[in-house]
């Protein structure tokens, strides 16, 4: 583990996982990034309101922010560090530069053929997520129609969770819904540690992974070092 100083804060560096490791490098290898709309590593989840049900936009945007401020790894940068050969995870601070933590858009839907050309592009696109910057969560709030101008999603309008597989899984959903269920209509996040999604866990994952960690990498170096020669 490591202490880093960015500006007046320190902040925990921490070798990434060896799944993490892999994810990032296969990423950056298998995948052209000049045709954005291909990727694997986007995990989109779909749910639409139940029938007469209305749900308020601040209420959900502020407990997103309750949720990303509890879960680490909601907030989990993804760093190569070019002197150490090492790909390196980083907790983002709300108060790193002002940082923004997360997506959150509004757009409308008329036709399930437009709802599914929205969903197509949020797992899809490539471009929707930025790991350096701690940017692997978003949401898209989709109304039916058009965008309401009183903050109120209505009947037939879709909630797009979406998140980075690196630093996400199937298994957390049930543990993100449950949390997002209790700040939206309490205003509090859930205060039972154990429900915490963490990537950061340098103990185990430094020893255990970091040989592993170290061969993927320096394989990505020697890739870039061979796509330079070509050029």
């Amino acid at each position: 583990m490591i202490l880093a100083l960015v500006g007046n804060c320190f902040f925990v560096l921490a070798p990434a996982s060896y799944e993490q490791t892999r994810l990032w490098f296969d990423e950056r290898t298998r995948f052209d990034h000049n045709k954005p709309f291909v990727t694997i590593y986007n995990m989109p989840f779909l749910y639409r309101l139940l029938p007469k049900h209305t749900l308020s936009i601040k209420q959900l945007c502020h407990a997103l922010q309750l949720i990303v401020t509890k879960h680490l790894s909601l907030r989990t940068s993804l760093i190569f560090d070019t002197e150490k050969n090492l790909l390196t995870q980083r907790i983002i601070d709300f108060d790193d530069n002002n940082n923004q933590l997360f997506e959150f858009i509004e757009s409308s839907y008329e036709t399930e053929e437009e709802l599914d050309d929205i969903m197509h592009d949020e797992k899809c696109n490539s471009q929707l997520f930025d790991l350096a910057q701690g940017l692997v969560f978003r949401c898209q709030v989709v109304h039916y129609k058009e965008i309401s101008t009183n903050g109120v999603l209505y009947d037939k309008g879709v909630l797009i969770f979406n998140f980075h597989h690196a630093l996400f899984d199937f298994q957390s959903m049930n543990t993100f819904l449950h949390d997002l269920n209790q700040a939206y209509k309490t205003g509090q996040p859930e205060t039972n540690d154990d429900t915490s999604l963490r990537y950061l866990d340098c103990e185990y994952e430094y020893f255990l992974f970091s040989i592993q960690s170290t061969l993927l990498v320096s394989l990505y170096i020697q890739m870039l070092s061979s796509n330079k020669k070509c050029r």
